[in-house]
Protein backbone atom coordinates (compact mmCIF):
# COMPACT_ATOMS: atom_id res chain seq x y z
CA UNK A 1 0.00 0.00 0.00
CA UNK A 2 3.14 2.31 0.30
CA UNK A 3 3.93 2.01 -3.65
CA UNK A 4 0.23 3.26 -4.15
CA UNK A 5 0.59 6.43 -2.06
CA UNK A 6 3.75 7.45 -3.49
CA UNK A 7 2.93 7.10 -7.47
CA UNK A 8 2.96 10.75 -8.62
CA UNK A 9 0.50 11.52 -11.20
CA UNK A 10 3.10 11.40 -14.11
CA UNK A 11 3.47 7.55 -12.88
CA UNK A 12 -0.45 7.16 -13.18
CA UNK A 13 0.06 8.47 -17.04
CA UNK A 14 2.64 6.00 -17.32
CA UNK A 15 0.77 2.94 -16.43
CA UNK A 16 -2.14 4.23 -18.58
CA UNK A 17 -0.41 4.22 -21.19
CA UNK A 18 1.06 0.50 -20.82
CA UNK A 19 -2.57 -0.90 -20.29
CA UNK A 20 -3.59 0.82 -23.38
CA UNK A 21 -0.91 -0.36 -25.55
CA UNK A 22 -1.59 -4.06 -23.83
CA UNK A 23 -5.33 -3.43 -24.45
CA UNK A 24 -4.18 -2.82 -28.40
CA UNK A 25 -1.87 -5.94 -28.34
CA UNK A 26 -4.93 -8.06 -27.02
CA UNK A 27 -7.13 -6.96 -29.59
CA UNK A 28 -4.60 -7.71 -32.58
CA UNK A 29 -3.58 -10.85 -31.72
CA UNK A 30 -7.18 -11.72 -30.81
CA UNK A 31 -8.67 -10.79 -33.97
CA UNK A 32 -10.91 -7.95 -33.14
CA UNK A 33 -8.53 -5.55 -34.63
CA UNK A 34 -8.04 -5.40 -38.26
CA UNK A 35 -4.36 -4.79 -39.21
CA UNK A 36 -3.26 -4.27 -42.86
CA UNK A 37 -2.16 -8.17 -43.16
CA UNK A 38 -5.78 -9.10 -42.44
CA UNK A 39 -6.86 -6.86 -45.23
CA UNK A 40 -4.39 -8.24 -48.15
CA UNK A 41 -6.96 -10.87 -50.45
CA UNK A 42 -4.76 -11.95 -52.99
CA UNK A 43 -1.39 -11.15 -55.06
CA UNK A 44 -1.32 -10.58 -58.86
CA UNK A 45 0.43 -8.75 -61.44
CA UNK A 46 0.25 -4.75 -62.06
CA UNK A 47 0.89 -2.67 -64.91
CA UNK A 48 1.74 1.41 -63.94
CA UNK A 49 1.74 3.89 -66.59
CA UNK A 50 4.19 7.00 -65.72
CA UNK A 51 3.89 10.28 -66.95
CA UNK A 52 6.74 12.45 -67.17
CA UNK A 53 6.01 15.81 -68.24
CA UNK A 54 8.55 18.43 -70.03
CA UNK A 55 11.87 15.96 -69.93
CA UNK A 56 14.59 18.17 -71.50
CA UNK A 57 16.77 15.37 -73.56
CA UNK A 58 19.93 16.79 -75.81
CA UNK A 59 21.00 12.56 -76.11
CA UNK A 60 20.16 11.15 -79.32
CA UNK A 61 19.95 7.77 -77.28
CA UNK A 62 16.62 6.84 -75.90
CA UNK A 63 16.28 7.20 -72.17
CA UNK A 64 13.94 4.46 -71.62
CA UNK A 65 14.06 0.70 -73.60
CA UNK A 66 11.64 -1.98 -73.56
CA UNK A 67 12.96 -4.91 -71.31
CA UNK A 68 15.29 -2.73 -69.50
CA UNK A 69 15.09 -2.40 -65.48
CA UNK A 70 14.53 0.81 -63.60
CA UNK A 71 14.64 1.85 -60.03
CA UNK A 72 11.56 3.38 -58.84
CA UNK A 73 11.04 5.36 -55.46
CA UNK A 74 7.38 6.12 -54.49
CA UNK A 75 6.48 8.96 -51.75
CA UNK A 76 10.60 9.39 -51.53
CA UNK A 77 10.52 6.24 -50.45
CA UNK A 78 12.97 3.72 -52.68
CA UNK A 79 11.21 0.65 -53.34
CA UNK A 80 13.21 -1.57 -56.04
CA UNK A 81 13.81 -2.00 -59.86
CA UNK A 82 11.14 -2.79 -62.33
CA UNK A 83 10.75 -3.92 -65.63
CA UNK A 84 9.85 -1.21 -68.36
CA UNK A 85 6.87 -2.92 -70.18
CA UNK A 86 6.68 0.12 -73.24
CA UNK A 87 7.43 3.20 -73.73
CA UNK A 88 5.76 6.24 -75.62
CA UNK A 89 7.60 9.44 -76.08
CA UNK A 90 6.80 12.52 -78.01
CA UNK A 91 8.01 16.20 -78.40
CA UNK A 92 6.19 19.02 -76.81
CA UNK A 93 2.96 20.58 -78.02
CA UNK A 94 1.29 23.57 -78.30
CA UNK A 95 -2.49 24.29 -79.31
CA UNK A 96 -2.81 27.11 -82.02
CA UNK A 97 -6.32 28.15 -82.71
CA UNK A 98 -8.13 28.36 -86.06
CA UNK A 99 -10.71 29.96 -87.54
CA UNK A 100 -12.54 26.63 -88.72
CA UNK A 101 -15.68 26.25 -86.44
CA UNK A 102 -15.38 22.41 -86.75
CA UNK A 103 -12.03 21.96 -85.65
CA UNK A 104 -11.39 25.15 -83.20
CA UNK A 105 -7.89 24.32 -83.00
CA UNK A 106 -4.73 22.03 -83.72
CA UNK A 107 -1.71 21.12 -82.07
CA UNK A 108 1.94 21.59 -83.08
CA UNK A 109 5.49 20.73 -81.95
CA UNK A 110 6.31 23.81 -79.61
CA UNK A 111 9.57 24.88 -81.36
CA UNK A 112 10.35 26.99 -78.59
CA UNK A 113 11.76 24.37 -76.94
CA UNK A 114 13.24 21.76 -79.13
CA UNK A 115 14.38 19.29 -76.48
CA UNK A 116 11.51 19.23 -74.46
CA UNK A 117 9.49 15.71 -74.95
CA UNK A 118 6.79 14.24 -72.69
CA UNK A 119 7.27 10.11 -71.70
CA UNK A 120 4.44 7.39 -70.74
CA UNK A 121 6.44 4.61 -69.60
CA UNK A 122 4.87 1.41 -68.91
CA UNK A 123 5.85 -1.00 -65.91
CA UNK A 124 5.22 -3.75 -64.48
CA UNK A 125 5.45 -5.36 -60.73
CA UNK A 126 3.95 -7.64 -57.90
CA UNK A 127 0.95 -6.09 -55.86
CA UNK A 128 -0.96 -7.32 -52.98
CA UNK A 129 -4.70 -6.67 -53.25
CA UNK A 130 -6.51 -4.82 -49.83
CA UNK A 131 -10.42 -6.09 -49.52
CA UNK A 132 -11.04 -2.55 -50.95
CA UNK A 133 -9.44 -3.48 -54.52
CA UNK A 134 -6.92 -1.32 -54.07
CA UNK A 135 -2.81 -2.00 -55.31
CA UNK A 136 -0.42 -2.12 -53.07
CA UNK A 137 2.89 -1.93 -54.07
CA UNK A 138 5.94 -1.37 -51.38
CA UNK A 139 3.98 -0.35 -48.63
CA UNK A 140 1.65 1.82 -50.46
CA UNK A 141 -1.53 2.19 -51.98
CA UNK A 142 -1.15 3.39 -55.90
CA UNK A 143 -3.31 5.20 -57.27
CA UNK A 144 -3.73 7.92 -60.09
CA UNK A 145 -1.90 10.86 -58.91
CA UNK A 146 0.61 9.45 -56.76
CA UNK A 147 4.21 11.17 -56.95
CA UNK A 148 7.11 8.49 -58.58
CA UNK A 149 10.41 8.73 -59.50
CA UNK A 150 12.36 6.69 -62.01
CA UNK A 151 15.63 6.20 -62.36
CA UNK A 152 18.81 4.50 -64.31
CA UNK A 153 22.40 5.08 -65.16
CA UNK A 154 21.95 8.45 -66.94
CA UNK A 155 18.67 9.70 -65.81
CA UNK A 156 16.70 10.70 -62.31
CA UNK A 157 13.52 11.90 -63.20
CA UNK A 158 9.98 12.56 -61.33
CA UNK A 159 6.45 11.70 -62.83
CA UNK A 160 3.21 10.39 -61.70
CA UNK A 161 1.49 7.29 -62.46
CA UNK A 162 -1.23 8.15 -64.86
CA UNK A 163 -2.76 4.71 -65.03
CA UNK A 164 -3.20 1.65 -62.92
CA UNK A 165 -4.50 -1.94 -64.81
CA UNK A 166 -4.64 -4.83 -62.30
CA UNK A 167 -4.28 -8.04 -63.97
CA UNK A 168 -7.63 -9.86 -64.26
CA UNK A 169 -6.18 -13.28 -62.69
CA UNK A 170 -5.00 -13.18 -59.17
CA UNK A 171 -1.56 -15.26 -58.47
CA UNK A 172 -3.39 -16.83 -55.37
CA UNK A 173 -7.07 -17.45 -55.26
CA UNK A 174 -7.46 -16.29 -51.75
CA UNK A 175 -10.09 -13.93 -53.06
CA UNK A 176 -13.14 -14.81 -54.72
CA UNK A 177 -14.76 -11.50 -55.37
CA UNK A 178 -11.65 -10.23 -56.75
CA UNK A 179 -12.16 -11.90 -59.89
CA UNK A 180 -15.96 -10.34 -59.38
CA UNK A 181 -14.88 -6.87 -59.30
CA UNK A 182 -12.48 -7.15 -62.41
CA UNK A 183 -15.35 -8.39 -64.16
CA UNK A 184 -17.46 -5.53 -63.45
CA UNK A 185 -14.68 -3.47 -64.57
CA UNK A 186 -14.35 -4.63 -67.95
CA UNK A 187 -17.99 -4.49 -68.14
CA UNK A 188 -18.01 -0.97 -68.00
CA UNK A 189 -15.39 -0.14 -69.83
Amino acid sequence: MNFIKKLRPFDYLIIAIILFIGLIGFLTFSGKRATSSNQIEATTNIELEVYLRGVNVTSDEPLFKKDDETFITIRNVPYTKLKIKDVKYDKRKIMIPTINSKKPYITVNDDTTPHQYDYLVKIVDTAKITKDGDAVVGGNKVKIGLPITLEGAKYKLNGVISNVMISPEPQNNAHEDLDKHTKLNQDVQ
